[in-house]
């Protein structure tokens, strides 16, 4: 009998990619390997999820809102009737593994499957952990992490120190170059930046990237430009009015691969997953940590880079002053971009996916 997994988690691509990371790593050890993930409605896992090919379920909770909100009178409702879905799902799929990434649907679920007896992996992508994943610590088996030094926050003797699966075409980006010219329409003789905000899109990096187009197609450079879906409108109308065909923007860019095939610098907020990309892409990054993290997360995340001087630091407070002017100094600068590669490629860890799906298999076994 085929064994089962079931995966729970979202809300950003931070959890999302990271699940899938898991979910295709196990599926190549063992194709047939049945594989369940569990989410919140209304947020991107939904569409993220079956777009990867997996089968994926909604919950209806939320997160509870730091600021008084009428929105949090409807918490207990809803996680209530998450937590009855959520062991109506488990009693149906049978999964002998329930793996939480952290975001709000994995709550109810891994609570509920520690209550029916079901194994429990957790994985942490930051290096501050999540409000959801400390609260399930206690009933997880097996707690993989990114970063050192999480005992802090989980109980020494569950933590394996694996780093954050990221996509596998990512690993095998460096060969992509041509492909990638041709994808998405940039000369091969000029320099690109990569710009990119997350998956929900950073105001900050956007603001002043639109700010500072002029500046960078005058200097001769091209740019790839994610935004985020609510600024892919007013990006447009910053490129109509530069009017160069050297800046293509995205509201999302799904060819990740191909993105870091033809950068030549990056800018990006710095969440686990970026970083961590950028990482096994060697690329020469300038990181934006965005300030509202929870516990000021990626600001933690990027000194991580920043002391290894693996990376750049820009503040978000700063970005409209300092992040172009500092993309245009590396981009001129191949020293101190051959520094960087060489610095940010020595913390990645290329296995980590395949590692955290045999830390799975070992707790069905």
């Amino acid at each position: 009998m085929s064994k089962r997994i079931i995966i729970s988690g979202g809300g950003t691509g931070g959890h999302i990619y990271p699940a899938i990371a898991i979910a295709n790593a196990l599926k190549e050890e063992d194709p047939s390997i049945e594989i369940l993930f569990v989410g919140a409605e209304g947020k991107m896992e939904m569409e993220k999820v079956p777009k990867a090919g997996y089968k994926i379920i909604g919950l209806p909770i939320v997160g509870i809102k730091r600021e008084i909100s009428l929105d949090n009178v409807a918490f207990p409702v809803k996680l209530t009737r998450s937590l009855l879905k959520a062991r109506k799902v488990l009693r149906e799929f049978r999964p002998d593994v329930a793996v939480g990434v952290g975001g709000f649907a994995s709550g109810p679920l891994l609570m509920a499957a520690s209550v029916l007896g079901i194994p429990i992996l957790i994985q942490e992508q930051n290096s501050y952990a999540g409000i959801t994943n400390k609260l399930l610590a206690r009933r997880a088996s097996t707690i993989c992490v990114a970063y050192p030094g999480m005992e802090a926050f989980f109980p020494k003797r569950k933590i394996k120190l694996l780093g954050n699966p990221v996509r596998s075409d990512i690993l095998s980006s460096s060969g992509k170059r041509t492909k990638a010219l041709s994808h998405f329409g940039l000369d091969e003789h000029r320099k690109t930046l990569f710009v990119m905000g997350g998956s929900l899109g950073a105001r900050s990096i956007n603001q002043s990237i639109q700010e500072g187009l002029k500046k960078l197609n005058d200097a001769g450079y091209q740019v790839l430009w994610q935004t985020g879906k609510g600024y892919i409108n007013t990006a447009h109308k910053a490129v109509e009015k530069v009017g160069s065909s050297r800046v293509k923007a995205f509201d999302f860019i799904y060819e990740m691969d191909l993105a870091y095939a033809v950068a030549d610098v990056v800018v990006s907020r710095a969440g686990a997953l970026s970083v961590s990309e950028l990482c096994l892409a060697a690329k020469p990054a300038i990181l934006v940590p965005f300030p509202a993290a929870s516990e000021d997360h990626q600001t933690k995340n990027a000194m991580s880079l920043i002391r290894q001087n693996a990376a750049l630091l820009v503040t978000d407070e700063h970005a409209s002053r300092d992040l172009v002017e500092t993309a245009i100094r590396l981009l001129e600068d191949p020293q101190k971009q051959a520094e960087l590669k060489t610095n940010i490629a020595t913390l990645a860890r290329p296995d980590a996916a395949s590692e955290i799906a045999a830390e799975v298999r070992r707790l069905i076994d």
